[in-house]
């Protein structure tokens, strides 16, 4: 067995799922190749491999004799370059589609009498179908070759049927009218398909055009340099790349940490958000774990490299975001698989239609033959068929932006109606996310005791003191003397002469500050109610204490009880200590909680629901979030939260209201039901119109559907799709 490789490669060229199964199926049969996952939503293979009998170069050979390309080696940045370019190319190609596409339609709706009509349609549509369209064709060629059809090839044969067809009838008009018939030209139609569908596409790429970011952002959080101490003392700034287990490393405050490891000297505050999301930040001494991509804040450290490269926790968030992120919306999918019959039918039924009049019809079997033909091709145009998905979905989207829902693809669309279990962040989610003086003990009355405590905590980082000063900011500030700040206890000076402390009880033990039995009681009572306590005193006892709180937000209870009413199960994960959360969980009525809950561990409760059953959505708001939101069927990020979060997430709150996660469910309810009538209404009408097309009523009242008609009733088939679609409009949510 050779050296098994797992690699994530970019790829281009894919154009629809059909393509991406076609590299998948390419792939996995290749020499040395274990597993292959084409994920089409962001445009990237995971590829297990052995590299003794294969490697990426061979891989890229390979898809590339199959019409596409894999970019091997670190080419991330070269991948999203050229995404960007096709997008900007797709963009132009629509806007001049449907500049040449206008007058187009005007001339075939309201003057395709006029003498100049067919030249002037011809010249406009002829760039739209085969220049700006020319994609479609491409592609149907490729899955020609392969022996395989999709919605390309029925882009390309109706549009390209109707273009020829139409092409004859105005180079040669007399054969037409030598047997009765009007000659009509249908550059119209075919310029119209192309211009939609041109249309839908790029609301496509515009969905996944973010994909990869959130990657990027989060491997933005390790530093591109690190200052390593040698076993003589020097320090050198060396790339991240050279460090090696073991090595002694420098962090400055305000630096990122680089690699996971463990402090051997020095004392600090970390801000660990990214990974535990709770604002506090950690005091770090020797001994403590630290970990990359986390945020030194206000003292230097120095630790052993204990992790790095692909095993630290960062670098495990990074590879679960990035193979969880990113799906095919399952009515699409479905749509294909039936593209890839229909079309096929389709020609079968055109070329019967055409033999039996042929045959039949022994006076007019031409004429009526290649007439029944053309007009099959023509009247089972995919239009309506291509619509129905994206229409529903454009106005989907927009009703939930009026309504501060950001929806990012089709796909959490379609999963949010099925969800019947819902997991919640705390901090930031049902919780404000800064902490709050939320009540006041005063054990001993002492009139500068506010003014003292504000000076004293004025002078300090921390967050807690953040809280208390923002909490008497109106109170005077006072010169505080011999002012020190011992990391993880609190803090200490002098003012007229006496020495006040503010901090924990472990700092008030160590001072030697007295500290009652009724103060002892008042604690329990304020840590039971799930707050964090700063104690403040001086040499003879305890002043007062301040419970600090991050405060529940005012909708959370409000959106509890409505998804509650739902049917929908509500799981409340926090990072924060067992009475916080507690507290936090009665208060808003949820049932379900756990706490000390780390990124990994909400990955994995978010699983666990998943393995027994139920459809889960996860909603937070943090970079330590992304991972759970990333394997969630249904992501859900607030829009006050993290970039990363909101990269992930599907659906994404602006306004971090949590009432508006009972509101997205029944949009996208109602965007879902539409967009099955919208699939419902275009199979109908090929199931119906097909047959009609090629003459099955005429044995029975001598009824033949004119070409013309069959535009008209393909042109009809598109307007009440698009209807049916912007009805979503006038619905109350």
């Amino acid at each position: 067995m050779g050296k098994i490789a797992k690699e994530n490669f970019p790829l281009t060229g894919l154009a629809c799922a059909a393509c991406a199964a076609r590299v998948e199926k390419v792939l996995a049969s290749a020499p040395g190749v274990k597993t292959a996952i084409v994920n089409f939503a962001t445009s990237s293979a995971n590829v297990e491999y052995d590299r003794d009998k294969c490697s990426p170069l061979d891989l890229q050979r390979l898809v590339r004799d199959a019409g596409y390309d894999l970019l091997p080696g670190d080419m991330a940045e070269r991948a999203e370059k050229q995404r960007r370019e096709d997008y900007c190319r797709l963009r132009t190609r629509t806007i001049w589609a449907i500049i040449l596409s206008l007058p187009v339609v005007i001339i075939g709706m309201g003057f395709m009498h006029w003498e100049w009509a067919d030249p002037i349609m011809f010249i406009l549509s002829t760039p739209v179908v085969f220049v700006f369209g020319r994609q479609f064709f491409i592609g149907a060629w490729k899955q020609l070759r392969h022996r395989s059809s999709n919605m390309d090839t029925l882009v390309a044969l109706s549009t390209g049927i109707a273009w020829l067809f139409s092409v004859a009838n105005m180079l040669f008009p007399s054969w037409w009218l030598k047997h009765g018939i009007h000659p009509h030209v249908y550059f119209e139609a075919s310029a119209v398909i192309i211009t939609f569908i041109l249309l839908g596409r790029l609301m496509e790429a515009k969905a996944k055009s973010n994909t990869s970011s959130a990657i990027r952002k989060l491997l933005g959080l390790r530093p591109d340099t690190v200052v390593r101490i040698s076993s003589s003392g020097e320090q050198v700034e060396v790339p991240l790349a050279d460090i090696i287990c073991g090595d002694t490393l420098l962090v400055r405050p305000g630096e990122r940490i680089a690699v996971d490891g463990e402090v051997i000297d020095g004392e600090s505050h970390v801000d660990e958000s990214m990974l535990t999301g709770e604002p506090i930040p950690v005091s770090k001494r020797r001994g403590d774990k630290v970990f990359a991509g986390t945020v030194n804040e206000n003292g230097a450290l120095r630790y052993e490299a204990r992790e790095i490269g692909e095993s630290t926790m960062l670098a495990r968030i990074t590879r679960m975001v990035q193979e969880a992120q990113g799906s095919k919306a399952p009515v699409q999918r479905l749509v294909d698989r039936i593209a890839a019959i229909f079309v096929p039918v389709i020609i079968t039924i055109a070329a019967i239609a055409f033999l039996i009049w042929w045959f039949l019809d022994p006076v007019d079997g031409v004429t009526h033959a290649l007439l029944a033909a053309v007009t099959v091709l023509i009247i089972a145009c995919p239009c309506a068929l291509g619509l129905a998905t994206p229409t529903a979905i454009m106005v989907g989207v927009g009703k939930g932006a009026q309504l501060g829902i950001l929806i990012k693809d089709a796909e959490a669309l379609e999963t949010a109606p099925k969800v019947d279990a819902i997991v919640l962040d705390k901090t930031g989610t049902l919780t404000v996310g800064r902490p709050e003086v939320v009540k006041i003990e005063r054990c001993r009355e002492f009139s500068e005791a506010d003014a003292i405590l504000a000076s004293l905590e004025g002078m300090s980082d921390h967050p807690l003191a953040h809280a208390v000063t923002r909490y008497f900011e109106t109170a005077p500030l006072l010169d505080i003397t011999d002012f020190r700040n011992v990391s993880g206890r609190g803090v200490c000076g002098d003012y007229a002469g006496r020495t006040f402390y503010a901090g924990n009880l472990r700092f008030m033990k160590e001072n030697g500050i007295p500290v009652s039995e009724d103060v002892l009681s008042r604690n329990r009572e304020i840590t039971r109610a799930g707050n964090s306590i700063v104690w403040f005193a001086d040499s003879e006892g305890v002043i007062s204490l301040l419970a600090i709180s991050d405060p529940v937000k005012a909708d959370s209870v409000a959106a509890i009880t409505s998804l509650s009413k739902m049917g929908i199960e509500v799981y409340m994960l926090t990072g924060d200590n067992s009475a916080t959360a507690e507290a936090v969980a009665r208060e808003v009525g949820i049932i379900h909680y756990e706490a000390e809950v780390l990124p990994e561990d909400k990955a994995a409760f978010v699983e666990r629901l998943k393995r027994e059953g139920k459809c889960v959505a996860m909603v937070g708001d943090g970079i330590n979030d992304s991972a759970a939101l990333a394997v969630a069927d249904l992501s859900i990020a607030m829009g006050t939260g993290s970039d990363i979060a909101i990269e992930v997430a599907g659906i994404t709150l602006v306004s971090a209201d949590l009432a508006k996660i009972p509101v997205a469910i029944r949009l996208a309810k109602a965007t879902v039901r539409t967009v099955r009538q919208n699939l419902f209404w275009a199979f109908i009408y090929n199931i119906i119109g097909v047959p009609i097309a090629a003459g099955v009523l005429y044995p029975v009242n001598g009824f033949l559907l004119n070409p013309m008609l069959a535009g008209a009733a393909m042109a009809f088939s598109s307007v009440s799709v698009v209807t049916n679609s912007l009805l979503l409009n006038r619905k109350k949510f």
